[in-house]
């Protein structure tokens, strides 16, 4: 694999700590990390451990990327499994967590992972 060099530094990935309706969210999530790599772009994240959050952080973190989790105390035991992986920052609250990831990013990636309800969007 070549690697290519991007004007980005760190890009923060929003995504999902469940695993996606769909095996395709799986595989573009991990995609994503490898193309990370390859451009030797550096993770901002949620910081969770599990479900798409957790796929494409480990690709970064098993390139060889720095990975920078965000997660609100809160969220600490549903979504960290296991050894966190990279750095990990607790925050008090999403407000925050939204705040930080802002400032460490350059850019921001949204991916897929489930088809929302109604009742899930406000």
């Amino acid at each position: 694999m070549e690697e290519s060099k991007s004007k980005f530094k760190r890009i923060c990935v929003y995504c999902g700590s469940s695993s996606g309706n769909k095996p395709t969210y799986q595989e573009a999530a991990v995609e994503l990390g490898k193309e990370l790599v390859e451009r030797r772009i550096d993770l901002v994240y949620g910081g969770g451990s599990v479900g798409l959050m957790g796929l494409v952080s480990q690709a970064v973190h098993d390139g060889g990327r720095h990975v920078l989790g965000v997660i609100p105390r809160s969220l600490m035991p549903r979504e960290i499994t296991g050894d966190p992986i990279g750095e990990v920052r607790a925050v008090s609250d999403m407000h925050q967590r939204k705040a930080e990831m802002a400032r460490q990013a350059d850019a921001f990636i949204a991916l897929p992972g489930r088809k929302l309800k109604p009742s899930h969007i406000s």
